[in-house]
């Protein structure tokens, strides 16, 4: 197997300008100087405030202004093939400030731009180059508006330090044809996660970034299984099921490349996966996570070890991503080569247990015939290669997809995916034994259910937990503690019963209770040819506190994204409190709530519950999935007894006192372990 690594180094301005003494030539086919007064004055502008932020932080964080494309041309010249706009501008930014340039910028056969940027600020010159004395005029004013006095030099220190940009010092054997078209079709800015890149791979000898950069590669593939871009048994064995590999210098040395190669492979980093045959075709599925993110989850898990370190200070959130690695040393941790060969161990074992332990979601869309969240594992037999069942068909099988696709369902936003995290960090420390990682998760929702969303100290105003309530519940002294000790709750004294009207219910309520109502189908009837009118069955339906509408919605029951809005089953609009309808108050509370689909949602949230049994359960007007909830099946179908054995009047289908009792039962389902 064949790559390359990708030739680029992260330097601040003062190394760019003032490190080791080099020329930047730009070559005569760049064009000339073109920045206007908007663009110098947006960088200054967003440079101080990026100083601001950091300004008051114990912790200085780095500002990327972009990146540079030169060729080594020898006697420690570079030619510019691209940032030659940026470059020159940061010149003349730092002469605004009265900064020393010893690096010289210089422009082949073009005397009068050379003798104008060297001319600077004075411009003693007769042929001048006016595009570069009023980009200079309009970094000073920039700089007089923007920075103040007593500003200045700290401003100066932070633009020369702290203002960072990423290098390609692209090599000898490059092919350079099509180089503008692949770079316009690509963007000018690297990704935060190349940026990352760019500073490990530094730490490593040659070798070794060959092997790093193919793992960073084929992790980043998050739409693919990752045995699929590993084909060596070596790693996960001959089934390609196992992970084998005990740290990062046990992976297969690559070979290193040689001949000449092309820009396109350089920028994109692609590995030639030679074992990969031509008719493979990738078992693809819709990822859960970006990679930016999981970087984030692999750097948590790569610092949980550390006594030292905070988890509840710690973002999830991929805009963080480059600024989590700049707080590793204020942490005290060094990014080293052993740093960097742990960190790309963790990143390809998440990858596996993602890929393998975690749900994901199939290329298809959400329908009421088939599930489309899998629990699969990749194996490959011989010749064949095929997807199987995690679990086969077992109950730790069907309570694990069901119990992820909830999780996943509440947290689709991907900084807030703390449970992931969790998850992860489980199966590093205690490993696949499946009937542990079953009774994990399954304590896992119990414990964000009793112990976050029912402890009123970890919710704000409208019920949504605080900031850093879910890592000061789960990880006690930095380690996972899943066993609830929240025994004495009271649901109705945080959420309302309809006396007073609630401040919010969170949408994991109403999935981890749909669950709870699932898993009770799921123990007491499946797999049970229970004639409809057998005792346990009335007992079951007696429970959930209506007549028998059959048990097809909890065969095909499963976590539709779709699910997004929560609707009031007796409608805001009519909920006046007169002749018998509940007021605002009694319509605001768990008894009267249903998790739904946007489409039912906007179509019909004003339908009285006797119109909406007409419309919701006609499979010709809405969607099925759009009502997959079982809580709002139970309360459609207290509202048909109701109009059947006791005579309603129109309107009043739906009461308080059916609030109250539906809220009830729902309770008791919540209470059982």
């Amino acid at each position: 197997m064949a790559t390359n690594n990708l030739p680029l180094k992260e330097q601040s301005i003062h190394e760019i300008y003032n490190g080791n003494l080099v020329t930047y030539e730009v070559p005569i086919y760049q064009r000339n100087y073109a920045w206007e007064d908007d663009e110098i004055t947006a960088l200054i502008q967003d440079v101080y405030d990026a100083y601001q932020k950091d300004k008051n932080s114990t912790i200085k964080g780095t500002y990327f202004i972009g990146t540079l494309v030169s060729y080594h041309k020898g006697d420690q010249v570079y030619e510019v093939i691209d940032g030659q706009q940026r470059l020159t501008t940061i010149n003349l930014v730092l002469a605004a400030l009265g900064i020393e340039r010893k690096n010289k910028l210089t422009y082949r056969a073009r005397k009068k731009s050379n003798e104008t940027i060297k001319s600077v600020p004075e411009f003693n010159i007769d042929e001048k180059d006016n595009g570069i004395i009023n980009g200079f005029r309009f970094a000073q004013n920039a700089l007089k508006k923007i920075v103040s006095k007593e500003e200045l030099e700290s401003y100066k220190k932070y633009f020369q330090e702290n203002v960072h940009i990423i290098h390609y010092n692209v090599p000898r054997d490059i092919d350079l044809n099509h180089y503008f078209e692949i770079m316009n079709s690509r963007g000018e800015q690297l990704e935060k996660h190349e940026i990352i890149k760019a500073r490990l791979v530094e730490q490593l000898n040659e070798q070794d970034k060959v092997t790093f950069s193919q793992l960073w590669e084929n992790c980043s593939m998050m739409h693919v299984y990752i045995q699929q871009k590993y084909r060596q048994e070596a790693i996960f064995g001959r089934n390609h099921h196992e992970f084998l590999i005990s740290g990062f210098d046990e992976l297969p040395k690559v070979e290193m490349g040689s001949g000449k190669k092309s820009i396109l492979d350089f920028l994109n980093g692609i590995v030639a996966d030679q074992n990969l045959n031509n008719n493979d075709t990738p078992d693809s599925f819709q990822p859960i996570i970006d990679f930016s993110n999981l970087l984030l989850i692999v750097l948590k898990i790569t610092r949980i070890e550390d006594s030292n370190f905070n988890p509840i200070q710690f973002s999830l959130d991929d805009k963080e991503l480059i600024k989590e690695f700049d707080n590793l040393k204020a942490g005290g941790i060094h990014i080293d080569e052993a740093f960097v060969k742990k960190f790309g161990f963790n990143l390809l074992k998440a990858r596996y247990f993602l890929d393998n332990y975690i749900v994901h979601h199939s290329n298809e869309n959400d329908t009421i015939e088939s599930n489309p969240w899998k629990l699969q594992f990749w194996q490959k037999e011989g010749k064949n290669e095929y997807l199987k069942n995690l679990d086969g068909e077992t109950a730790i099988q069907h309570k694990l997809v069901q119990l992820l696709s909830m999780f996943e369902v509440s947290f689709t936003a991907r900084q807030r995916k703390n449970y992931l995290f969790y998850c992860l960090l489980h199966l590093f420390n205690e490993g696949t034994d499946l009937k542990g990682y079953y009774n994990f998760v399954k304590n896992l929702a119990d414990k964000y259910f009793k112990d976050v969303y029912l402890d009123a100290t970890k919710l704000n105003a409208i019920n949504v937990p605080n900031p850093g309530s879910f890592d000061s519940t789960i990880l006690v002294g930095n380690k996972l503690d899943v066993i609830s000790k929240n025994t004495n709750w009271d649901f109705s004294e945080i959420y309302g019963d309809g006396t007073v009207r609630s401040n919010g219910i969170p949408l994991f309520v109403f999935n981890y209770l749909d669950y709870k109502l699932w898993e009770k189908y799921f123990d007491e009837l499946r797999g049970e040819k229970t004639i409809e009118s057998s005792t346990v069955r009335k007992l079951f339906f007696d429970n959930l506190g209506c007549s028998d509408f059959g048990l097809k919605l909890f065969e095909q029951f499963y976590f539709s994204r779709t699910r997004r809005s929560l609707e009031h089953f007796f409608p805001q609009a009519k909920a006046d409190g007169k002749d018998g309808k509940p007021s605002q108050d009694e319509i605001n509370c768990l008894g009267n709530y249903a998790m739904i689909g946007s489409e039912m949602n906007s179509s019909g949230n004003n339908w009285d519950p006797n119109a909406k049994l007409s419309h919701y359960l006609d499979s010709g007007k809405i969607r099925q999935i759009s009502i997959a909830s079982i809580k709002f099946m139970i309360m459609m179908q207290k509202t048909k007894d109701n109009l059947l054995e006791n005579n309603r009047k129109h309107g009043l289908e739906w009461n308080f006192e059916d609030i109250k009792e539906h809220q009830r039962k729902m309770e008791s389902i919540l209470s059982v372990n």
